[in-house]
């Protein structure tokens, strides 16, 4: 499924106006698969969205976990990584009851979509680098075995640790260290 194409994440919050302050309703989401961007499918996705009344409006709140398939920095092996993220978000019922950290405003159908805070927010979360495991031994730098999976006997033939060069101006360094 693709979110963009969908009104997959379109909230009826109409149902909250009358309701006492703090009246809160749940919108739980399950996929076991959903497109966030070209480039980016989520598995086993679900959230829930939790919209509350509030004296200035509904604050929506939103706990989304995900799985994507990366590829590991160290070994190239494609591996599935968890992402997770929370969004909160106050929808005011006008521009007099917003309050400074908002400019949202709810619509007068009361109808909101939180779309693009899902895709930004699951965005943010995709780790620069990833690593399959914390121990990932990577590749070898000789013949590109996959270290992780098989011992190539390269060892030996991997070259030395640079010396250390006192001429360097921050040679001085490594004694603040």
């Amino acid at each position: 499924m693709n979110i963009m194409e969908e009104k997959t994440f379109r909230l009826s919050l109409g149902p909250l106006l009358p309701q006492h302050i703090g009246y809160s309703r749940e919108f739980p989401f399950e996929f076991s698969e959903i497109v966030i961007t070209e480039d980016m499918t989520l598995h086993e996705f679900y959230g829930l969205v939790t919209a509350s009344r509030t004296p200035q409006g509904i604050l929506i709140q939103g706990d989304f976990q995900g799985k994507l398939n990366m590829e590991c920095g160290r070994c190239l092996t494609t591996f599935p990584h968890t992402l997770h993220w929370q969004m909160t978000e106050l929808y005011a019922f006008n521009r007099h009851s917003a309050t400074e950290e908002t400019d949202l405003i709810l619509p007068h159908d009361a109808y909101v979509d939180i779309t693009e805070f899902i895709i930004e927010d699951a965005q943010i979360e995709v780790p620069i680098n990833p690593i399959c495991k914390s121990d990932c031994q990577g590749l070898c730098q000789v013949c590109g075995a996959n270290l992780n999976l098989e011992d190539c006997g390269h060892e030996d033939l991997m070259p030395e640790e640079p010396q250390e060069d006192s001429n360097s101006p921050f040679s001085g360094l490594k004694d603040l260290l």
